[in-house]
Parts: structure tokens; sequence; C-alpha cells
């Protein structure tokens, strides 16, 4: 039985989006600071959720498990610092954009990886 993707799909979509809003990157709207802050609130506990609530399918072998767990290890960690990053600095109103698209890279590549995984 081939999984459904969809919520990947979904989530991808939804926190690409929170944070094109964010960035701005084509100067479309002024937010307020209080905006500014809500948004970078928003995106910051989306990107959470993505990085942390996707779910993992466990692995029956005893290497590939260590080999899963040390990856996800450092993936948590490293999602987990940038989130940081972006709610701080997103607060100070000083955001860096390159904390976005770091996230945004993990994220994308953790689904891409696994969907690819699950087609072989």
């Amino acid at each position: 039985m081939k999984n459904n993707h969809l919520l990947e799909y979904s989530i991808l979509g939804a926190l690409a989006f929170a944070s094109f809003v964010l960035l701005d990157p084509l100067h479309w709207w002024m937010p307020s600071m209080v905006q500014m802050t809500a948004l970078a609130g928003l995106v910051a506990a989306f990107a959470v959720f993505a990085a942390f609530l996707i779910r993992e399918g466990a692995q029956d072998e005893r290497e590939e498990q260590l080999r899963s767990t040390s990856g996800r290890t450092g993936f948590l960690l490293g999602a987990g610092v940038l989130v940081v990053g972006i709610a701080v600095q997103g607060y100070l109103d000083m955001l860096d954009h390159w904390l976005v698209y770091a996230l945004l890279a993990m994220i994308f590549g953790k689904i891409a990886a696994r969907i690819y995984a699950e087609r072989l």
C-alpha cells in the first residue's frame, strides 16, 4: 500500500507560503510590528510542527535504526536551533533570510528523501 503524501505536500506548501509572506522579498506590504511579530510566531510554530511532528517510520534492522536515529537527532537539533533563531530575530525585527532558507531546505530535503526512499 502506497502512503498518501498529501499531508506532506500540504505542509510544504503552507510553510513555503507563510515563509514567503514573512520574508516579503517583493516588498508588497508594510506590516506593523505587531503583524510582523505575529507572522514570525506563526511561521516559527508551523515550522516546529513541520519539523518535529511529521510522521517518522521505525526501521526493523538494528543498523538502519541506529542510522535513522542519529540522522533524526541531528535534523531535530538543527531545526530547533533554526526555529529559535527565526523566533528571536523575528521578535527583534532583524530576521536573517538565511535562517528561513536553511530551515526550508532541511524540511524539503527530509520529506523528499523519505518519499524517494519509499519508492525504492
